[in-house]
């Protein structure tokens, strides 16, 4: 068995219902192909329980959710006073246990060295077996001073993965399109920094609308996860676009180029051949 989940922010686009296989539901169709989807929606708002048992019955029981954490508890509280926050977020996502991969906790600029501790009560309070991969985008974290040091030091202690949030992609393109400025404007530009836990490694990775110009930046990441593989780790991999629309054809591309270091990968069940036109 291949220690690998691929992923994508989302698991249904207008554009992706040619691409993906057949299925009664997007998600069904959606996780015929991916092992993992990023919970974005719960960034948002929280699902119903009824949601969350419906959506249980369509994926099979290796598929993951790796839901995000609230913007309330993540952003506006800074975790702090959030336990009542917490409980009502998991409650309704008792349906889902048996498939719920680490929880993504993405951590807003303002989140910075001197919150750490309310990071460290947030995460020790988790209840068990729930766990989390941070996410931090404060500037402070990514200098390799003290406050990186201690921020690794910490997450080592409690064998969490700290998120890949790879942009440098995006950040080479010529915002030509809405979708491309949009997503230049919103997203971080930081470093790449990996910490090695045992715990498994999730990264988000953000490409170029070209696709032949992600290989540089995917190459390195393929010969990465091929090791992780090796070891008998297990990756999380999500694959943005600025649109998204467009992620199907880069988890496809990603998909090959890892497919070349690990011959055992499975095809990528994604239609990629453009549909016939008829002549009349």
């Amino acid at each position: 068995m291949t220690h690998y989940a691929l992923g994508c922010p989302q698991w249904q686009d207008p554009s992706w219902n040619t691409l993906l296989p057949p299925g009664a539901t997007p998600l069904a169709r959606y996780s015929r192909v991916f092992g993992c989807v990023e919970g974005n929606t719960t960034f948002y708002a929280t699902p119903t329980r009824e949601q969350c048992a419906q959506w249980r019955s369509q994926v099979p029981d290796d598929f993951r959710f790796l839901f995000k954490f609230p913007r309330e508890i993540s952003h506006d509280r800074l975790l702090t006073g959030s336990e009542t926050a917490v409980r009502e977020f998991l409650a309704p996502l008792e349906p889902l246990a048996d498939v719920l991969g680490p929880f993504l906790l993405q951590l807003p600029p303002n989140f910075g060295p001197e919150q750490l501790d309310n990071l460290w009560r947030f995460v020790d309070a988790l209840p068990a077996p729930l766990t989390c991969a941070v996410e931090v985008r404060h500037p402070a974290f990514f200098e390799k001073g003290d406050a990186e040091k201690a921020l690794n030091r910490g997450l080592r202690e409690r064998n969490l993965a700290r998120v890949c949030f790879d942009t440098r992609a995006l950040f080479t393109a010529t915002p030509e399109s809405e979708a491309t400025w949009e997503a230049q404007s919103r997203k971080p530009r930081l470093p790449i920094h990996l910490l090695p836990v045992d715990a498994p490694p999730v990264v988000r990775y953000i490409g170029h609308p070209d696709l032949e110009s992600n290989r540089p930046f995917l190459t390195p990441w393929a010969e990465r996860v091929s090791e992780w593989i090796a070891e008998g780790r297990h990756p999380y991999i999500f694959m943005h676009m600025p649109d998204n629309g467009d992620a199907l054809a880069l988890a496809a591309f990603w998909h090959e180029l890892l497919g070349e270091r690990v011959p055992e990968l499975a095809e990528l069940a994604i239609n990629t051949e453009p549909p016939q036109i008829g002549l009349f």
